[in-house]
């Protein structure tokens, strides 16, 4: 039995331990340029807060997709903020899967650029704060369009886009002439090919939720973008998302590379691309109509029903998608490296105008981007490069399989649309949305 002062010390040992620890908060992410930097500043927030300790789980897109869907429809707890998609957060809003993001007037909710704000609303409360949004648009070597005595449109046509491409290819001299995207994943190849197949005419459904894969529009798409991927793009494309084709350009080896905004600050920063000063910018390529031809997506940080530790997760989140936030970030890093499309005040910034020479054609894209109207036929879903419903996943991450197998050769393209439409048309079934 030990004496009185051990055991008082004892007692007194337990009273204290709760002060001398943090929390954990388990903030699950993407490894992504902007989320790895946030990662840097943590211990700022810490610093802020000794009470709170950020413990990351920084994953591949796909593979955080999944852990993070599988967490949350089973109530599973294992994180305290989740990186989620313009997609999952108002399909989660609705079931209650999430917490209702806290605001105060010092964050300053209005200044939120509408498009996203209204994305991650619910019956007009915020669920998800925005860390950085983005539309889509077109990459390119300055020096090798003017080479050959060339002039990239300001809004190219893909007719366009396959004539310069052809031209600038050079793969000798260790240059492809387009990047595109062509790892399989609903985010992954198919936000591209999605944009690609709404310029066209096309959509994924009918107003009967009828899929619409197996059609002209789609075959016209999916054939440019496998024509011009196996004549002019780097070798194994079909293993490549944003982060190679980001690494290939950075090194000099695309020519042209129409992917997420986002990428602009990476290309045009000397510290990470060897062709920073001969990149320049525009719209991302139309065909029949201008409709759908740039997606609208965001990273957002959110917070499961589940979460062992909301209030420390709501000042986490209040932090990091902050104007402070931002303005900390350009004070270490630079104006360039900061998180964009979410809020009005960063494109206000002259300071940021000064450095972004990619802000201009952002900000269009952005505001060109609509997720309730991007494609020619009426359609019954919202969303530009994916349909705002739970089976999307399902048929997006099958039909993107088949685009890269038809990318890689293993299939033709008729094989893999028409194995595309059967996939879809079972998902819309069973999910009760179409019959045959």
């Amino acid at each position: 039995m030990p004496s009185p002062r051990a055991a008082a010390l004892a007692v007194g040992l337990l009273a204290a331990a709760p002060l001398s620890f943090a929390a954990d908060l388990v903030i699950a992410t993407v490894n992504n340029g902007h989320m790895i930097e946030m990662q840097k500043h943590t211990k700022e927030f810490e610093k802020a807060n000794p009470d709170i300790n950020v413990k990351w789980v920084t994953l591949e897109e796909g593979v955080l997709r999944q852990r993070v869907t599988t967490d949350i429809a089973t109530k599973g707890g294992q994180f305290d903020v989740m990186t989620i998609g313009l997609y999952e957060a108002p399909i989660w809003a609705k079931k209650g899967w999430l917490k209702e993001i806290a605001t105060t007037p010092a964050y300053d909710v209005d200044d939120l650029l509408p498009s996203i704000r209204s994305g991650l609303s619910n019956g007009g409360k915020l669920y998800a704060a925005p860390f950085y949004a983005e539309s889509s648009m077109t990459m390119y070597r300055t020096d090798l369009v003017k080479a050959k005595g060339l002039t990239m449109p300001p809004n190219p046509t893909w007719a366009q886009m396959a004539d310069i491409v052809s031209k600038i290819h050079d793969p000798a001299k260790g240059v492809y002439g387009l990047c595109l995207r062509g790892k399989p994943g609903w985010g992954d190849n198919m936000a591209l090919l999605t944009t690609m197949v709404n310029t066209h005419g096309g959509q994924w459904f009918d107003m009967s939720w009828k899929p619409q894969i197996d059609t002209k529009p789609w075959h016209d798409a999916i054939n440019l973008y496998v024509d011009l991927m196996k004549k002019y793009g780097p070798p194994g494309a079909s293993a490549n998302s944003f982060n190679e084709n980001l690494a290939l350009f950075n090194e000099g080896k695309c020519g042209v590379w129409i992917d997420a905004t986002i990428a602009a600050s990476f290309v045009s920063d000397p510290k990470q691309s060897k062709v920073a000063d001969k990149v320049a910018f525009v719209q991302a390529p139309t065909a029949v109509t201008p409709k759908g031809a740039n997606w609208l997506w965001s990273w957002n940080l959110a917070i499961p029903v589940s979460s062992k530790k909301p209030e420390a997760a709501q000042k986490f989140i209040a932090w990091a998608t902050s104007k402070d936030y931002v303005n900390l970030v350009a004070k270490e890093a630079g104006w360039h490296a900061v998180p964009t499309g979410t809020r009005k005040s960063t494109y206000a910034n002259p300071e940021f105008q000064k450095v972004a020479k990619f802000a201009v054609e952002e900000q269009k894209a952005m505001g060109t981007a609509n997720a309730n109207d991007s494609t020619l036929p009426k359609s019954p879903y919202t969303g530009v490069q994916y349909a705002a419903i739970p089976e999307f996943q399902a048929i997006g991450i099958a039909v993107g399989q088949q685009m890269s197998a038809a990318l890689s050769g293993k299939v033709t393209v008729d094989q893999a649309l028409k194995t595309s439409q059967t996939a879809a048309e079972r998902e819309m079934t069973k999910g009760g949305y179409y019959k045959k």
